[in-house]
């Protein structure tokens, strides 16, 4: 039976390891924004964008394979073991190779070896937590997983402070010589020193291996890691093709206000580290396509109230967190980038059928269509329409991909999702978005009963199942 409130602990604690991480990078806009030229934001920018592409390459779907193979299986040592060690393996022969050829990497990459090492630093200690901490939420240990990702964030944190705030106030020279250095710098302490206090992972490790476990592994995660290339091309080309048809400083002044759609992503990471465990341990339920129907729609409510609330209350965010007037020129996304990331974690939620039913290459299919449909319409949007082009195709991307995956849902795993009630909350919450918009900007009184009235129509529309649901889950405990 679905324990609505077990599922909402869970999910509430892992959106503490996202939400809180977020929200402290997020505070550091505008000491990003206030210390970095606008060019140098950019190449901030472009340092993570290839650090989420290698990342992908480096642990190849494992976490999600490991996931789908632990919570199936009665040999979970062996599991456990043949994740680690396959990924331990391919980590030494991929960073040897990356650090013996790091300078004509960085050159074409379009960075300087210094920048390059460093992300490779990074890259490294973040690869070889990747199973430890899928281990800790695969066995429910969610509070040790929040606590080791809030100590690196808070080292980051506080690093960037250092360097960026504290440090420049007593000497005016500091940050006149590659100031952008001291972000990476601190990202790859923080890395470091989690990966040090997951090290005793290592030496508890049953060394189990087994070459089937790791063949199905493998043709399991393949799949997955395509999708997450593509994933990362539709999340992170726009900025760099904004930086090749416009210019460096476009391309940060893009990337900074695209930073005021935290609010959505981090919601839907939140949702996601929660909800992933959650739909392989419930699968086997006869209950479960109800469930996941159930899940999306409330996902959907949240998201939509998030969809306007960040609207109305979008310029005081501006001035509060985007402190440099000279970022506010592509202010404008924020609302569409916004509800391409809602469709996002609708495709995300939706994408439960070919998880649970082996079926990852068809996710891949969907994924890499996305990838191309991105590429086009960035290549035909951005030159004609400028940034908002790169915005608009991500809004259309990922719509085009949560309806792909619903239709293929469809056939190969029936759920009975209300798309009439979720056609309303999406429409509604888009339309008092854009009315506010374009017609009351600025009257945060107006914008904020807009806001009351949607969630008053919400609860009115789901009171009596939310009755019923909380009522089930008390009579079941």
């Amino acid at each position: 039976m679905f324990n609505p409130r077990q599922f909402i602990k869970e999910t509430f604690i892992y959106g503490i390891a996202t939400i809180i991480p977020r929200v402290l990078n997020f505070l550091l806009v505008p000491l990003h924004t206030q210390s970095l030229p606008v060019t140098d934001y950019a190449e901030n920018t472009a340092f993570y964008v290839y650090a989420a592409f290698f990342n992908v390459l480096l642990t190849y779907g494992m976490e999600t394979s490991f996931f789908r193979f632990f919570t199936d299986r009665k040999q979970k040592d062996r599991v456990l073991g043949t994740a680690t060690i396959s990924l331990l393996i391919t980590t030494a022969f991929v960073f040897v190779v990356l650090f013996a050829q790091a300078a004509p990497i960085a050159a074409f990459v379009g960075m300087s070896t210094y920048h390059f090492t460093l992300l490779l630093g990074v890259l490294l200690c973040d690869t070889l937590v990747v199973i430890p901490f899928a281990h800790l939420r695969a066995s429910g240990k969610a509070n040790r997983f929040t606590s080791l990702k809030l100590l690196n964030v808070g080292l980051y944190t506080g690093l960037n402070l250092v360097f960026l705030w504290w440090i420049p106030r007593t000497d005016g020279l500091f940050l006149q010589d590659d100031p952008v250095q001291y972000v990476f710098i601190a990202n790859f302490v923080a890395s470091a020193t989690v990966f040090l206090f997951v090290l005793p992972f290592y030496f508890r490790l049953s060394w189990q291996w087994s070459r089937p476990i790791q063949r199905q592994m493998l043709r399991y995660g393949a799949p997955i890691m395509i999708a997450g290339l593509a994933f990362v091309v539709n999340e992170n080309l726009d900025k760099l093709l904004i930086r090749h048809y416009i210019d460096e400083a476009t391309m940060g002044a893009y990337s900074g206000c695209y930073k005021l759609a935290v609010f959505m992503t981090l919601f839907v990471q939140a949702f996601r580290l929660g909800a992933e465990p959650f739909f392989f341990k419930y699968a086997k339920q006869k209950d479960a396509p109800k469930v996941y129907a159930l899940i999306l729609k409330y996902f959907v409510i949240c998201g939509c109230v998030l969809l306007i609330g960040v609207c109305v209350f979008l310029e005081p965010l501006k001035e509060l967190l985007i402190r440099n007037e000279r970022y506010w020129i592509a202010i404008q996304i924020v609302p569409i980038v916004l509800l391409a990331n809602l469709f996002f974690g609708i495709y995300h939620n939706l994408s439960v059928w070919y998880k649970i039913t082996d079926r990852t290459q068809i996710g891949m299919y969907i994924s890499v269509g996305g990838a191309l449909a991105t590429i086009g319409l960035n290549v035909w949007l951005i030159p004609s329409i400028g940034f908002m082009g790169a915005a608009w195709a991500t809004l259309l991307t990922y719509g085009a991909m949560a309806t792909v995956s619903y239709l293929l849902s469809r056939r190969y795993y029936p759920i009975p999702y209300d798309m009439g009630r979720l056609a309303l909350y999406l429409l509604t919450s888009i339309g008092i978005a854009g009315v506010y918009i374009y017609q009351f900007a600025g009257s945060l009184y107006l914008g904020t009963l807009m806001l009351f009235v949607f969630l008053l129509l919400s609860f009115f529309l789901e009171k009596n199942e939310l009755k019923q649901l909380f009522a089930n889950d008390h009579s079941n405990r």
